[in-house]
């Protein structure tokens, strides 16, 4: 495969047609100016040795070496290869809450904010596991099947938000269903794991039970509480203003981080519990605990990188710029033509 690396510098190519153009015009330009100096005989005779041929290959050169700097300041790139191996990976479901109320900014900007950077700083740090995600509020939904494309992986995290769940609630049990789901059948029980992202509210009764059948089955369930046990507003935009979420007596909704049960659900799938209001250190925690994990073997396309050819075209070039250098403008011995010829 080919790419050009920096392929915004292949824009200073344009300028090769606009000095072509320029150059053809001063020709022009200077062969009236020796019109005006005398008649074609007579200047032929006075100026025997000049090579008309010479201007043009002297210019053809430098364009040549013009073109080729461009292309080694482009950096052409080649040799991408696939190839199969086999690696020893955990199979990681990364489960997002994207209920209303992770909308509340009782952690700033927002709590759905502050888990979707968390959790592509994650998704680095799991770089050679293979991940999946899950997004959820009152129902689930596989955003992506497990995959070592951790560049789509991001891409369907940074797009995460509420708009994307018919209905409202923190439908964790379905969560824990559809991550099961989503892993192969395999007898070991330490390569499997599910990291949920949730504030835990209005959770379904079921998170606890589910949990712990996970964990029976071989899923590991790590728990990240994302708010405060403050609580904060949630903020609603209605006919181009904002407001917030209000009760049926018209009372703003406080919806407060429920750190308990997110630690009850840690327990119950085998796991540990994190809050991001200090993300500080969960990282590190989180990659120390699933490297511990006994781990599959699989196998994965591997790439080759690209390898960086820039310096034959800027070798070349260089020689070019030379020639040109140490090219006379007179006549060689097989040269016939004399000035005037356009």
């Amino acid at each position: 495969m080919f790419r050009f690396e920096h392929p915004y510098y292949l824009y200073v190519l344009l300028l090769i047609p606009i000095l072509t153009v320029f150059f053809i015009f001063m020709r022009k330009a200077r062969y009236r100016a020796l019109l005006l100096f005398g008649e074609s005989a007579l200047v032929n005779r006075l100026m025997p040795a000049v090579s008309l041929i010479k201007h043009q290959l002297k210019f053809s050169i430098l364009m040549m070496s013009m073109l080729l700097i461009i292309i080694a300041l482009a950096n052409p790139q080649w040799g991408l290869a696939r190839q199969k191996a086999k690696k020893r990976t955990s199979d990681i479901m990364i489960a997002l809450d994207i209920s209303n109320s992770m909308l509340s900014d009782d952690i700033k900007p927002s709590r759905l904010d502050r888990a979707r950077a968390f959790t592509l700083e994650l998704l680095q740090a799991l770089r050679g596991e293979r991940i999946g995600t899950i997004i959820f509020a009152g129902n689930a939904y596989l955003q992506m099947p497990l995959t070592a494309d951790y560049s789509a992986a991001a891409m369907f995290i940074k797009s995460a938000n509420p708009d994307q769940a018919p209905t409202q609630g923190t439908a964790i049990s379905e969560a824990i269903d559809l991550a099961e789901k989503s892993f192969k059948s395999n007898p070991n029980k330490t390569q499997k794991v599910l990291i949920l992202i949730s504030d835990g509210e209005n959770h379904d009764d079921d998170a606890l039970a589910r949990a712990r059948k996970a964990r029976d089955k071989g899923m590991t369930v790590f728990a990240l509480g994302v708010g405060t046990p403050e609580g904060g507003l949630i903020p609603y935009n209605f006919d181009k203003r904002t407001d917030f979420k209000r009760d049926e007596k018209g009372e703003p909704i406080r919806t407060k981080l429920n750190e308990d049960m997110m630690r009850q659900l840690a327990v119950a799938g085998g796991g540990d519990y994190y809050n991001l209001a200090n993300v500080s250190g969960i990282i590190p925690a989180l990659k120390s605990k699933i490297d511990k994990m006994e781990k599959q073997e699989s196998e994965q396309l591997m790439f080759d990188e690209y390898q960086t050819h820039f310096q034959w075209f800027a070798g070349i070039a260089l020689l070019l710029i030379l020639l040109e250098f140490m090219m006379p403008y007179r006549k060689s011995g097989w040269e016939e033509k004399d000035i005037f010829k356009i």
